[in-house]
């Protein structure tokens, strides 16, 4: 009738191979100029799931998953925003989830 199984009850589908799943502290002039809306678009057109955050502190947290090869493109895209200015990245891989999709925005 019903599955109610939660997603840990279930065999996680396989990742692509190379999937990494990192994330990313960014500083600099980064909230109140678009930056994560600028994110979603990037992530969507490169194929990226995950999601991005405004910290309290000012900055910007973001997962990102996908082809690690894509992930400079991605801040390339966010960064090309005219009031975007990303002053530090700090970065750290952490495991991959199986079963993300998409690309999310939180914290309206």
């Amino acid at each position: 009738m019903f599955n109610f199984l939660k997603d840990k009850d279930r065999t996680p589908p396989p990742l692509p191979e190379g999937t990494v799943r990192r994330r990313y502290t960014v500083s600099g002039r980064v909230q109140g100029v678009g930056f994560r809306y600028r994110a979603r678009y990037a992530a969507s057109q490169l194929g990226l799931t995950g999601w991005v955050e405004n910290e309290d502190d000012g900055t910007v947290t973001l997962e990102v998953q996908g082809d690690p090869a894509l992930f400079a493109q991605m801040f390339d895209l966010i960064a090309g925003g005219g009031y975007i200015q990303i002053t530090g990245i700090q970065s750290r891989d952490i495991p991959p989830d199986p079963w993300a999709r998409g690309f999310s925005v939180r914290g309206y």
